[in-house]
This record gives C-alpha cells, sequence and structure tokens, in this order.
C-alpha cells in the first residue's frame, strides 16, 4: 500500500466504512499491551508490518486477524507478542458476544440455523433454566480479563474446536466456555459451579476435551476414552462391533479395541467351508470407520487403537498395517496399534527362544489368561502342538523395532503388569488399555469400559513466599479433591453412546486424574530434569494426587455407598496401589488414617489416577504436555488449529534477567533447533534446566515414570525419546521399562530425521559454539489423531526440498 493509499474497513455487523487509522488501532493495541514486556514488544513495529499488507478493503474481523497474525509471527521475538495477538483477537469476540453470561446462554439457546429443521439447540434446557435462576450470581463471578491470560496459540485452538459456534462463528468467550462447562457439570449445586468456574479459569486444572465439547449442550457426551471388546469372532459380532466404534467416534470418544480373539489369516471358518482373510480386511473396514466418523463433528479425526497379544498368527501383517511402503491392500494407515505384551514374550526373547503363533479359534483362552495361568495354557498348547507356526521370539522383536521406528507405532503395553496391579483385576482379565495407552479398565461384549478425563495445571501449583517460590502440596490435595469430585459427576450427568458403556462406566466407576506442565514446574522451581531434587519432586506430587483423590473417593462412598463391585476387589482388602510395587509412601499425608476410612467406607471409584497426553488442553492453559520435558526451547508447531511460534518463555525470562537476550541469541538459538547447550555465553547451570528431551538420558524418563507409578492405579501415556535409534539401543530401552514393572513401555517411539534444513532467514552468528552446527530438526509428534507436525522445512543431502513440514506419514526423509 503506498503512503497516499486509503483502506477502507467495513463494519460487518453495521455496515459502516472508515477510513483506517494507524493512530486508533495503535492506541487499541497499547491497551492491550498492559503488563506486557514493552522492552521487546515494539507497537510500531507490529504497525508497521500491518500496514504494509493492507488491501484496499477489508472488515474489521480480516483487521484484527492480521494484526494479530503479525504479533503472533514474532513470538520468537519475545513470547509477550503471542499474548498480545490472543488479547486483540479476545476483545473483539467478547464484544460480538452478549456482555452476560447469562444473556448469552440465552442467545444460544434461541438459535436456530435456517438450514437445519431438525436442529434443536446449542443449550440444553435444564442448563437454560438453572443459569436464568441464578443469573445474577453467574453473571457476577465471570472475570473478563481472565481472557486475556490466554495466549495465541491457546485461544486459536479454543477457538477452532472447543467454543460453540452459530453460522460458524463463535458464540462464546473462553470465560463463557468455563461457565457453561462447570453448570454442564453441577447444575443447581452454584456453590461447585462457582467453583468449578474459579478454578478452571484461573488455571488449576481443566476437564478433557469430550467434556468441553459438549458440557451444557443438548448432546453431553462427557467421557473421553473407551475400551472395546469385541463381539465376537464372526461376521456379526465384528460388524457389531464396527457400529459400536462409528457410535463412540460420533461421541468424541477415542477407542482402544482388543481384537486378539479373531482368528488368523487360513484358519477354518465351520459356517462357509471356507477359509479366514485374518486381521488385516477387517482392520481396513475399522481404518474407514475411523476416517468417515470422525469425532464429535469435525471437531478431531476419529481415532482407533487395536490392540494385539503377540502370540497372534497374524503378528507380522499386523506391524506392516502402518508402514509408508507395500502394497496398499495390505495397509490401514489412519489406526494406531499397540502389543499387549505378556511376560513370557520378553522372556523368550531375553533368552533368543521359540515363540509359537496361534490362532485363539484352535487355542482358546489365551487372551482371557494372565500370569502363570497364561504360561501354563501357552506351554500346553505349545506340547500339544496347536500354534500356527514357530518363530525366533527375536525376529519378531526386530520386526517390532523396525515398525515403531519407522512408523512411532506399536505401542508397548504389559498385559501382566497391568492386570496384577489393577484394581480391577476381580472383574476378569483387562485386555487392553486405551487410544493413548493410559486407561487400564476392564471390558467385555457385556461392558464397554469408560473413563472421564481431567488434568491438574501443576505450574500453577508454584507459588512466590517472600520471594521464593515454592510447591504447595497442601493446595494440590485440596484442588485435586475438587477435580476428584467433578469427575465422579460426571459419570452421573453425561450420556453415553452406548447401553453397555453406561452399564460399565456407572458400576465401576472410574474416573481419570492427570497432570500438565510437569517441566513448567522444574523450570519455575530451576531443577534439571531427573536431577535427585526433581525426583524427589515428582514422588511427591504424585503422592499427594492419589491421596487427594482416594480421600474423596472415600467421602463419596460414606455419602453414596462403594461402587457395585467393590466387593472383591484389591481394595476392599486394604490393598492400595502402592501395595503392589511393595513401596513405602512418605509421612506426608496420613495413609494409615485413609486405609482406616476406606475398610469402614470403601471407595466410591474403582480407579482414580491416569496420567493422558493433554495435547490440546495444555495448549489452551500455554504449558507443556502432561509429564514430559520440552522437545525443543524454540519451534513451530502444526497443529488443526493452524501453525504457531512455540518458544520457551522460562528460558527467554532467565536470559533477559542475564542480559543475553536480543536478536542475535534468538537466531542462535533457532540454528541450533532449540538448543542451547552449544551456546557457551549460556551459563552451565542454565543449559542443565533448559535441556531438550534429545538431550536427556532416557533412563531418567522411564525412572521418574517408575517412581511416580505407585500412586497412579490406572497408567501413563510415556512417550520416549531416540535422535538415532538403533536395535540395541531401542530393546537395551524396552528392556529397561519392562524390568522397572511399567503398565505402558512405551507409548510414541518419537525419533528424529537425518536432515537439517537450511535456514535461509538466520543471519550468521557470531556466538561461540562448543558442538557441531550439524543437528537433527523435526520434531514430530501426534496425539488422538491430532497434531500433525512439529519442525521445520526438510532438505536432503542435496538441497533438495523432500518435504514441506517433515510429515513422517508422507516423507520417507521422516520416517526413520
Amino acid at each position: 500500500m503506498t503512503a497516499d493509499t486509503k483502506t477502507i474497513v467495513k463494519d460487518s455487523k453495521s455496515g459502516k466504512e472508515s477510513v483506517f487509522s494507524r493512530d486508533i488501532l495503535r492506541n487499541h493495541l497499547l491497551s492491550l499491551a498492559q503488563g506486557l514486556n514493552t522492552e521487546f514488544v515494539s507497537i510500531d513495529v507490529i504497525l508497521d508490518k500491518v500496514v504494509s499488507g493492507l488491501p484496499e478493503s477489508l472488515t474489521v474481523q480480516e483487521l484484527l486477524d492480521l494484526t494479530a497474525e503479525v504479533s503472533a509471527s514474532l513470538t520468537t521475538v519475545h513470547y509477550d507478542h503471542s499474548y498480545l495477538a490472543a488479547r486483540v483477537l479476545v476483545r473483539h469476540l467478547q464484544k460480538q458476544v452478549c456482555g452476560s453470561f447469562s444473556e448469552n446462554v440465552n442467545r444460544m439457546r434461541q438459535y436456530r440455523p435456517s438450514q437445519y429443521r431438525s436442529f434443536k439447540s446449542l443449550i440444553a434446557a435444564d442448563v437454560h433454566e438453572i443459569v436464568n435462576k441464578h443469573a445474577d450470581v453467574l453473571n457476577k463471578a465471570i472475570d473478563f480479563d481472565r481472557d486475556l491470560e490466554l495466549d495465541y496459540f491457546g485461544f486459536r485452538t479454543m477457538e477452532r474446536s472447543y467454543l460453540l459456534k452459530m453460522d460458524g462463528r463463535p458464540c462464546e468467550t473462553p470465560q463463557y466456555l468455563f461457565m457453561r462447562v462447570a453448570v454442564g457439570i453441577h447444575k443447581g449445586n452454584i456453590e461447585r459451579v462457582l467453583e468449578t468456574y474459579r478454578l478452571m479459569s484461573q488455571k488449576y486444572f481443566i476437564h478433557a476435551s469430550p467434556t468441553l465439547f459438549n458440557a451444557g449442550t443438548e448432546t453431553p457426551n462427557l467421557s473421553s476414552c473407551f475400551l472395546l471388546a469385541m463381539d465376537g469372532d464372526s461376521i456379526n459380532g465384528i460388524f457389531r462391533t464396527i457400529h459400536k466404534s462409528a457410535l463412540i467416534s460420533k461421541a468424541a470418544g477415542g477407542i482402544g479395541i482388543h481384537v486378539s480373539n479373531i482368528r488368523a489369516a487360513g484358519s477354518y471358518i465351520s459356517g462357509t467351508n471356507g477359509t479366514s482373510n485374518g486381521l488385516v480386511p477387517m482392520v481396513q473396514v475399522f481404518n474407514s470407520t475411523a476416517k468417515y466418523v470422525d469425532q464429535g463433528g469435525n471437531k478431531r479425526p476419529g481415532a482407533f487403537c487395536m490392540y494385539l497379544e503377540p502370540w497372534h498368527a497374524d503378528v507380522f501383517e499386523f506391524l506392516d498395517l502402518r508402514k509408508n511402503h507395500g502394497k496398499e491392500e495390505t495397509r490401514a494407515r489412519d489406526l494406531f496399534y499397540a502389543l499387549w505384551i505378556p511376560d513370557l514374550f520378553m522372556e523368550k526373547v531375553e533368552k533368543d527362544q521359540e515363540w509359537c503363533l496361534f490362532s485363539e479359534d484352535q487355542s482358546p483362552g489365551l487372551s482371557d489368561s494372565y500370569g502363570d495361568e497364561f504360561v501354563k495354557l501357552y506351554n500346553r498348547y505349545e506340547r500339544e502342538g496347536r500354534y500356527i507356526r514357530k518363530v525366533r521370539a527375536q525376529k519378531l522383536w526386530h520386526a517390532i523395532l523396525v515398525a515403531q521406528t519407522e512408523t512411532g507405532n506399536p505401542f508397548l503395553l504389559y498385559k501382566d503388569a497391568c492386570n496384577k496391579k489393577s484394581n480391577q483385576q476381580n472383574l476378569g482379565t483387562i485386555k487392553s488399555s486405551n487410544l493413548c495407552c493410559e486407561i487400564v479398565e476392564y471390558s467385555s461384549n457385556e461392558e464397554t469400559a469408560v473413563c472421564n478425563l481431567g488434568s491438574l495445571a501443576l505450574p500453577s501449583f508454584v507459588h512466590d513466599n517472600k520471594g521464593e517460590r515454592k510447591f504447595d502440596f497442601k493446595f494440590l490435595h485440596d484442588v485435586c479433591k475438587t477435580l476428584a469430585r467433578n469427575l465422579d459427576t460426571v459419570i452421573d450427568v453425561g450420556s453415553y453412546p452406548l447401553p453397555e458403556a453406561e452399564v460399565s462406566n456407572k458400576r465401576h466407576r472410574p474416573i481419570a486424574i492427570g497432570v500438565q506442565g510437569l517441566a513448567d514446574v522444574f523450570f519455575k522451581l530451576r531443577m534439571p530434569f531427573g536431577s535427585p531434587e526433581s525426583r524427589k519432586l515428582n514422588i511427591l506430587i504424585f503422592e499427594t494426587i492419589y491421596h487427594a483423590a482416594l480421600e474423596t473417593s472415600a467421602e463419596l462412598a460414606e455419602i453414596y455407598g462403594p461402587y457395585d463391585s467393590y466387593a472383591g476387589s484389591p481394595i476392599s482388602k486394604g490393598v492400595l496401589q502402592y501395595d503392589f510395587w511393595n513401596a513405602k509412601p512418605s509421612d506426608m499425608w496420613d495413609w494409615e488414617g485413609l486405609k482406616a476410612k476406606i475398610h469402614r467406607n470403601g471407595v466410591r471409584n474403582s480407579l482414580l489416577v491416569a496420567l493422558m497426553p493433554t495435547a490440546s488442553t495444555s495448549q489452551i492453559f500455554g504449558f507443556t504436555e502432561c509429564f514430559e520435558p520440552i522437545t525443543s526451547n524454540m519451534y513451530s508447531r502444526r497443529v488443526l488449529s493452524g501453525e504457531f511460534q512455540v518458544v520457551n518463555r522460562y528460558l527467554i525470562d532467565d536470559l533477559v534477567d542475564l542480559g543475553l537476550w536480543g536478536p542475535e541469541m534468538k537466531n542462535e538459538i533457532l540454528r541450533m533447533e532449540g538448543s542451547v547447550q552449544a551456546i557457551e555465553s549460556i551459563p552451565a547451570d542454565t543449559k542443565e534446566i533448559y535441556k531438550t528431551v534429545w538431550e536427556i538420558q532416557q533412563r531418567a524418563l522411564i525412572d521418574m515414570a517408575a517412581d511416580r507409578a505407585p500412586f497412579i492405579d490406572q497408567s501413563q501415556s510415556m512417550n520416549l525419546f531416540m535422535r538415532n535409534p538403533t536395535m540395541s539401543k531401542l530393546t537395551s530401552m524396552h528392556f529397561y521399562a519392562w524390568k522397572k514393572g511399567l503398565k505402558t513401555g512405551i507409548y510414541y517411539l518419537r525419533t528424529q530425521a537425518a536432515a537439517s534444513a537450511i535456514k535461509f532467514t538466520v543471519t550468521p552468528s557470531r556466538f561461540k559454539r562448543s558442538i557441531s552446527e550439524s543437528r537433527d530438526t523435526t520434531k514430530r509428534r501426534k496425539s488422538n489423531g491430532n497434531e500433525v507436525t512439529e519442525g521445520y522445512n526438510i532438505y536432503d543431502k542435496d538441497n533438495v526440498l523432500a518435504c514441506k513440514v517433515g510429515d513422517p506419514e508422507t516423507c520417507d526423509a521422516c520416517s526413520s
């Protein structure tokens, strides 16, 4: 745009037009920049970039979108640009919705899109009535300024998938969403509503995505995870299971399905006098179903994880299903795959012995047994020659590792640990986990296991006390009790896609309390990840969570009685999770008193703690995912809601305090692919704190998982990371996790490509380095099928563009 050109700005609501005024936009941005670091956030720099990109005319929304995008593009200069970008959008959204929560609920209740005659309403009738009845109290509780505490990534995530929409546009603010969810869960219990709203809006905890999507609406599908059993090894059973999967996916649920009881390829079919085609064609039908029936109506892709035990005769074909090469008719790349591994297989791999492959129609009961019973049955079938064939156990193990390095799958879970350390072992053999490998529950033809999730935002519990930062365990305990009550309530107020799911959830009442931002806690307290002090804090945090959850469950049982299947469970016999591990808790909490209370009252919930990935919800709050270290201190992240600059704000604050932060330092960190280890001007203790996961020994991640495991009665969605994987390294890592007794040995295997991006926009550095510039580049991440990739453009050895985003699903350069 030239100096004498005038841009016309149109107000879509009123139809009025005006000439763009730099001064008006400048004053608006200055009002939004209160409390931000103006040393690094220059309003004039943002305005210059906005003005240079103005067309002849645009709407107010387009002008603000452009301004926000320009500000967000400067996030690597300072992270406050991301907060300013979000504030631009949030303030505009606040003006588009009604000025009070109750008025906005009335508006959403009355909304009827003209093209959908059967459309009911965005808001449930009972929620609408409750909001109007308590309008004054609820409206007064809303704090609009808390919306300003979201960054650009967090707001865009909410805008795309979480905020309810009218005619394709968001019709509620983040604060209105939190209040809607609180009312949707607690209905007329206004004290609980206000408590839940306050704690969520202040970033102390957040409910899982389906609860945020659907609470308070006409379709309150609030549950996240479903564990589905095959209805049977027959056409009727298989297609009934596919139908169930579609209904669950429609309700925004992720699904784990165990398929070990399906007969192997070549097995005899008595009904037709033919032979079975085995797992592969069946799995492809599930694959098509997952693609067609996305979660919650285009909120995120459908996501199924297929679980198989390694004795199944189709296991080699199963391992190939996600690979990028091979015949299309033998691939199903939109599903996720996991192995449900008995200890016997690991022992035979270790001893380099032969391993039998079976089909359960000829060798029944293998999937229904574990421990000594499984070993006896396996050995009996081997003696009787009922196996399809024998292979070296290490040959199958090698195939597992090859599949992992190429695709990140299969996930590995240990069948015996999951069953022997479960409070649901009195129900029967547990045959699978869920989509993300942290929910471990019993499922059968009659019961589809369900779990309702929420995560505690751990960084919010680090408080300043007279200039010293400390972790507030007492407050964590209190907030965890609130979340536990909430999740128990969700079981009763939510709707279910299947009657078998409702039966299971109300009979066993499992909940899953997880966490996000453990790495942020260590940054705030200046603890290197995996250091002795971080390991001690790690244990105390999860001991506190488990104690609080159990105490709440015992208190609920005193009022409502224990869950229906309580009798005969380990906890009914006084066995808590840490007893399975022969671990002794600290004296921080009164465990003996709690055991006495449980002995008197029982507990209301069969399971309580599970560490889920928290991919999207941690994006909303701006914290690191679950309990993982950071993958990079500075990178670009592409998800469904767009591509975003992500920086480690704790590192930037430290570098600002050290007088080291500026354009040269930013460029150097970018050049080093988000690592600070080679930058000599950064002090050694700071480098230790800000190591990326690629620079931390995976033994530390496994040790910390094992340290907290005695206080996690379900499991942990644990990714492992290896820059240059080899068969021997992977074997050592997996066997170390197995021998530590973990239930989930690995969720995703994350690897890095050997290629490195050419950084045309980064100027040469004057900083000294202590290691080579040649570094790996692509940070890949997937969770719930939601996120695509992290990284930069990938070039091959001849500097030819190999792929634009380093997508491991489409690029051979990224799949190693």
